[in-house]
């Protein structure tokens, strides 16, 4: 229904638009819009500091006319002519000589850790390669490598350095012995041969 009405008004409204239109243009001067009363009250001090303050709004001004014309606007960058100038530049000196093809041709190599270590470290901070260093000493020799001697040789603070200690380790690789592991897959494999081939297990499975 709310479809039926909306097409309904919108014929309503355009019909006969073009003639309306018309007349509307046709008038001396159109309605003009209806003002607020804050603007009323600016009207009305406005003519009583000036009361001819209309019938100037409606003559012209020759001064500000003369003035407005001697007005104008010049331009004095330079940026486009920088820019062909460079550009030109450019392509004399690639005309002249070619770029020179680089001597060595070889990827470099990747850093250790992924990054450019620093030089010089600060005191307080440390490298990734020597957190691993004293984490790994103090694993595999934690009396010897102690918290205290591991912050005084690397000036860190010890409270930090426990903290690093205590929840970071390093992996540890374990390889089995290989000939340990056959022989123990091969004593499998005989325990399940003797159960197969054990007589008392044959004669079960008999009807």
């Amino acid at each position: 229904m709310g479809k039926v009405m909306s097409m309904v008004a919108r014929k309503a409204n355009r019909f006969n638009v073009e003639n309306r239109a018309h007349r509307v243009l046709e008038r001396e001067k159109p309605m003009p819009a209806p003002k607020y009363e804050s603007n009323l009250r600016d009207m009305e001090r406005t003519l009583e500091l000036d009361p001819k303050f209309v019938d100037k709004l409606n003559i012209k001004d020759d001064g500000l006319n003369t003035r407005l014309k001697d007005v104008y606007v010049t331009s004095e960058d330079q940026f486009i002519e920088r820019v062909i100038k460079r550009q030109a530049a450019t392509a004399a000196s690639e005309e002249k000589q070619e770029r020179p093809l680089p001597l060595e041709r070889t990827t470099p190599d990747d850093f250790e850790y992924g990054y450019l270590e620093p030089e010089r470290v600060a005191h307080g901070r440390c490298t990734l390669r020597q957190a691993l260093q004293f984490i790994n000493d103090h694993q595999l020799d934690p009396e010897t490598y102690t918290a205290s001697k591991i912050a005084n040789d690397y000036k860190l603070k010890q409270d930090h350095l426990e903290n690093i200690l205590y929840y970071f380790k390093t992996f540890s690789v374990y390889i089995p012995d290989q000939k340990y592991k056959d022989t123990l897959l091969t004593r499998a494999k005989q325990e399940l041969l003797e159960r197969k081939t054990s007589p008392e297990d044959a004669e079960s499975s008999k009807p």
